[in-house]
């Protein structure tokens, strides 16, 4: 009883709490799970709610229900925006709109912030619910009280609403078959738009009602939106109950687990999502399903002698092999038998090959004609037309020391750094279909070794790359196996859940990691044995460039290679490479492995660059922007990666230091901007040639299950 009695308050706290994210994640949930929306800006739509509220608070009931009313309709009509702005990418997948909806974000809490001010407002209640009551012997907040049983009311309502009327019918319809529901003479536009303002409302009213426990100010959006998003994997997508007892559980965890395991408590929550997540992949399909996994015979040279075959065979101007790998893709997909002929070649290595080609051997079809046609007709030609675009960045770079100011010099070492972390998401994301938003923790994981390295007297910068990348790889040896069994959506949430995982360790890891105020003022590094330690910028962008250019090297002629084109072929006709005994598990953790050295060699470029290391250089918003950075380049585009990531910088770092305090607005612009105006990437512009090249991402489907073509349906 003594034990119940010290921890009764914290646990009715967290009941209060986790039904107030209940409310919020009720909306995500919905949005998500019937619109079909990732949506990274449900926060802010909380937010929205939560600063009209306190504006418009006055201590009264009126002010209470004013507060209620506008801050409700405010967030619904941002909710019904939010399906006008994501009605074009529809078919572009939930990467598209995870990624114009951060973008969404940033530029709502920059305005928000204009509007209201940078510090956190302060929020009045009416007198009668400013006071306390006795619970089981101790003095408790009313309105605490009186938002558990409003939150329990809102459960039974929406279940009610859900289950037994005609709208929430045409609800769950919508969600499960929108063609049948069209036939019924309603219009799924409609109900889809209907759907994200109801979101938006639901988000909106918990702002106002939860302002006295969770107050509006800088960084409450992002909080509750992850809170809400752990909750919504938890609870599922089909039973509000669920959710509802999720977001208890994870109340409880936030305050009660505080109170009794303060040190597991931060790991908790991230922790039970990415293990519900692998979970469920794990047995979305049984294992019989997927054949044996054991080695092909001598995979990669059978692929080389096929691959060499083909080129001898395939006559002068044979389209492209991007629209063979496309054809193969949906051959598999609608079960068409393959053509005659072409008995000798395994379904999987023919996949491979049209696949890779195209990214490993052969120029983009249209790209030729914006080359000298001397290059074409020098020995080795179509080698010069793939390097030029390569040289001339190589020059541009070289080049800047003598161009930039100091600041400008260090900007770009920084962009080298953030470059190779998307490299390697472009890796994972363009080459083998595994959209990640969780390539930060190698990324920090590289950082932190060289960091310490440098504090112990490890300074010989090969010797900081060398250790720091096989820091990170072996992090991502650890953690591959619950990431590369699934695919689409889960794996954006799975990946989330290991960055944050690894962000909870960097902030309480105080010995190794110092904690949220990082670490500063370890020893420089040195370029090599015997030299001395740099501290000048160009310096230090030399030896950044100089890694580099050696990393993106030795990336691309791997990516080149036939194990390159044994990756994109898994990416792009699985089932078939499985069929054909690959095992297409041991190549995604070779290729999760690699990606996690490059992003650590990143990591570790970016302390020496910056001679400083906090938790926001290695962040869920760095994540973020990476993936971006891969989206403008094109998500197999190498070159591509490093030009956003360059362009990330000058807009973070360069432009928006014309206009202070307005660098989250300009990103989001970024963010929006990109994703409209680039839906193919800059390689898409470069190629001209009216097709995508940029690499579908599979939706939510057992690992080996043939990607679903409906007919008429168009490919991301």
């Amino acid at each position: 009883m003594d034990l119940l009695d010290a921890h009764l308050i914290p646990a009715v706290d967290g009941v209060a709490f986790g039904l107030l994210l209940f409310v919020v994640a009720a909306g995500l949930s919905l949005a998500f799970g019937t619109a079909g929306v990732l949506n990274l800006s449900h926060g802010t739509l909380y937010a929205i709610g939560a600063y009209t509220g306190a504006e418009l608070s006055d201590g009264t009931w009126g002010g209470l229900a004013l507060g209620l009313a506008a801050g409700t309709a405010a967030a619904c009509v941002a909710g019904a925006g939010l399906s006008a702005a994501t009605a074009p990418l529809a078919r572009r997948g939930h990467l598209a709109q995870a990624l114009l909806t951060f973008g969404l974000a940033l530029i709502g809490g920059d305005l928000l912030i204009q509007l209201f001010g940078a510090d956190e407002l302060p929020v009045r209640v009416p007198e009668a619910l400013d006071s306390s009551v006795m619970l089981l012997g101790h003095r408790y907040p009313a309105y605490r009280l009186c938002f558990i049983v409003m939150a329990v009311l809102l459960a039974a309502f929406g279940t009610w609403v859900l289950t037994r009327t005609r709208m929430g019918a045409a609800v769950r319809a919508a969600a499960d078959d929108p063609q049948m529901l069209a036939a019924t003479g309603h219009n799924p536009r409609a109900v889809h738009t209907g759907v994200l303002a109801a979101a938006g409302a639901l988000a909106g009213a918990a702002g106002v009602l939860g302002a006295p426990i969770i107050g509006p100010g800088p960084g409450t959006s992002e909080n509750v939106l992850m809170l809400s998003l752990v909750v919504v994997v938890l609870g599922g997508l089909r039973s509000l109950w669920a959710t509802f007892f999720a977001a208890v559980a994870v109340g409880e965890v936030q305050t009660l687990g505080v109170s009794l395991v303060p040190d597991l408590a931060p790991y908790l929550l991230f922790a039970a999502m990415a293990a519900v997540l692998v979970l469920r992949s794990r047995f979305a399909e049984p294992a019989a399903a997927h054949g044996p996994e054991g080695p092909a015979p001598d995979p990669v040279a059978r692929l080389r002698g096929h691959l060499a075959g083909r080129l001898r065979r395939r006559p002068r101007g044979t389209p492209g092999t991007a629209e063979a790998a496309e054809a193969s893709g949906t051959a598999e997909a609608s079960g068409t038998a393959e053509a005659p002929g072409t008995a000798g070649t395994s379904g999987a290595d023919r996949a491979a090959e049209a696949a890779g080609a195209d990214r490993a051997g052969a120029a983009p079809r249209g790209y030729g004609n914006r080359v000298p046609q001397w290059i074409g007709r020098l020995p080795g030609g179509t080698a010069w037309r793939q390097a030029a675009p390569l040289l001339v960045l190589l020059v541009v770079l070289i080049s800047l020391p003598a161009l930039l100011d100091a600041y400008s010099i260090s900007l770009a070492g920084s962009a080298l750094a953030l470059g190779l972390l998307a490299v390697s998401v472009t890796i994972l994301t363009g080459y083998a279909g595994l959209p990640t938003l969780g390539q930060t923790a190698p990324f920090a994981v590289g950082a932190y070794a060289t960091a310490n390295l440098a504090d112990a007297g490890w300074t010989v910068g090969p010797v900081q790359i060398v250790l720091s990348a096989l820091a990170a790889a072996v992090f991502s040896a650890v953690v591959g196996p619950a990431v590369i069994r699934a695919r689409g959506t889960t794996v954006l949430m799975i990946t989330l859940a290991i960055g944050e995982l690894t962000g909870a360790v960097v902030n309480q890891l105080k010995s190794v990691t110092g904690g949220a105020d990082g670490l500063v003022g370890f020893p420089a590094t040195r370029a090599l044995w015997g030299g001395e330690g740099m501290l000048e910028e160009s310096e230090l962008y030399n030896y950044a460039l100089v890694v580099a250019v050696v990393a993106v090297s030795v990336t691309l002629l791997v990516l080149r290679s036939p194990a390159g084109k044994l990756l994109t072929g898994t990416r792009g006709a699985e089932a078939r490479m499985r069929a054909s005994g690959h095992p297409v598990g041991r190549y995604l953790l070779v290729a999760h492995i690699c990606a996690g050295a490059l992003a650590g060699v990143g990591g570790s470029l970016m302390v020496t660059v910056q001679q400083y290391l906090s938790p926001a250089d290695v962040g869920f918003e760095i994540a973020a922007f990476a993936l971006l950075a891969v989206v403008i380049g094109g998500t197999t585009s190498v070159i591509g990666a490093l030009l956003g990531a360059g362009l990330i910088v000058a807009t973070r770092d360069w432009v928006a230091g014309s206009w202070p305090g307005h660098g989250p607005l300009l990103l989001g612009v970024l963010f929006v901007a990109t994703v409209y105006v680039l839906p193919r990437g800059l390689a898409g512009l470069r190629r001209g040639n009216g097709r995508s090249s940029e690499a579908p991402v599979p939706e939510d489907r057992p690992p080996s299950a043939p990607a679903p073509n409906p007919a008429g349906k168009v490919s991301p």
